[in-house]
């Protein structure tokens, strides 16, 4: 059975998820390392700057998503930010992004939050097709960038 719950009540996933998450975004990562990656994860979810919702069956990790306070050095004027999207290669297709970025928006709403911001270099068109708009594109980690937001 799917279950969709906030990582801090499941923190024996966070290092897998942390793993997946540095894997699948390593152009972001190569000032940091992994174990240094899991740590700032970690704490983030006590603390809740990378507060992650995920979703799991039969206890098995499928993948989350992350409300962070600030996922774009170079824009500290923006925030918060769906973040750390990502679902394990055999669980796609099933509609568990969708699900967990709902779940990251009405939370975002939940606690006061107008508007979300995200960044991608390959995902807008599906970010457009679940309401977020483009605002610019950018270049950072040697990619084209669309810099995304979403009304509350």
């Amino acid at each position: 059975m799917l279950r969709v719950d906030w990582l801090d009540k499941q923190m024996d996933k966070c290092g897998v998820m942390a793993e997946w998450l540095y894997r699948e975004f390593s152009y972001e990562f190569t000032q940091q390392s992994l174990s240094s990656w899991k740590h700032e994860f970690s704490e983030g979810q006590r603390d809740g700057s990378w507060k992650c919702l995920i979703a799991t069956e039969r206890d098995q990790l499928l993948g989350g998503a992350t409300l962070a306070n600030n996922d774009l050095s170079d824009r500290p004027d923006l925030g918060p930010w769906l973040a750390c999207v990502f679902i394990a290669p055999e669980a796609r297709r099933r509609g568990l992004a969708a699900q967990l970025i709902e779940g990251i928006c009405v939370h975002a709403r939940d606690a006061g939050f107008t508007t979300l911001y995200l960044h991608t270099h390959n995902q807008s068109n599906y970010y457009t097709q679940l309401g977020w708009k483009v605002l610019e594109r950018f270049e950072a980690w040697g990619k084209e960038q669309y810099l995304m937001s979403r009304s509350l």
